[in-house]
């Protein structure tokens, strides 16, 4: 008997009896023992969150330095104070894209089965685990069905 392969790509194998994650360490895991298969996007990292809390505490700082000090250099370190961590956060946001990821029940433990950034590849692996699934499926025995 021959294995079938629904996908094969650089970071991921999807075959009739086996999905592998190509990760360091590579994650095998056997499709007939997958139950509850569902999928998640990744929220924002900390990072992301952290960058804004920093960027919106020195707008506070900056104008309660503007309040306090009435001089001219004050004014534009004020905005220097702001204008950085701003644009830091805005550009950190803008730079990661967030994460789609594959989650299961693998023999009783929930597992991350896959994770990408790429939408596209990430809906290939996703349509050919569907397909390796339902073909993992037990066939119906004919004497399940009634007779009319």
């Amino acid at each position: 008997m021959s294995t079938r392969t629904y996908y094969r790509g650089p970071d991921a194998v999807v075959t009739d009896q086996l999905f592998v994650w190509l990760t360091k360490p590579t994650k095998g895991y056997v499709v007939r023992d997958l139950r509850s298969v569902g999928l998640a996007r990744a929220e924002g990292n900390a990072l992301r969150s952290y960058t804004l809390h920093v960027a919106s505490g020195t707008l506070v700082l900056a104008a309660a330095a503007w309040l306090t000090f009435s001089s001219p250099a004050a004014y534009a370190l004020g905005a220097l104070a702001v204008a950085v961590p701003s644009t830091f956060a805005v550009a950190r946001m803008r730079s990661r894209p967030r994460r789609w990821e594959l989650h299961a029940t693998y023999r009783g433990a929930g597992v991350l089965l896959y994770a990408s950034s790429d939408v596209r590849v990430f809906n290939q692996v996703v349509r050919a685990l569907r397909r390796a699934v339902e073909d993992a499926r037990p066939p119906v025995a004919d004497r399940d069905l009634a007779a009319a």
